[in-house]
């Protein structure tokens, strides 16, 4: 199971179908998760949330 907190150092990026990786944000999880909210259905199905030590899509996140 995975521990998160709302402080938790995140990079907020976008996978594209090509392979190729856009960062949105550094910083906070509780800014990454706001930030990811306001994006597009299209481009939420490929964010994803980096920690230190895990990966996750932002879509796995908010379905728990």
């Amino acid at each position: 199971m995975r521990t998160v907190f709302e402080d938790a150092s995140v990079r907020l990026y976008h996978l594209a179908e090509d392979g190729g990786t856009t960062t949105l944000f550094y910083g906070p999880l509780g800014q990454a998760m706001a930030l990811a909210a306001q994006q597009p259905e299209d481009v939420q199905v490929g964010l994803f949330l980096q920690t230190s030590n895990d990966v996750a899509s932002y879509l796995d996140l908010i379905e728990g």
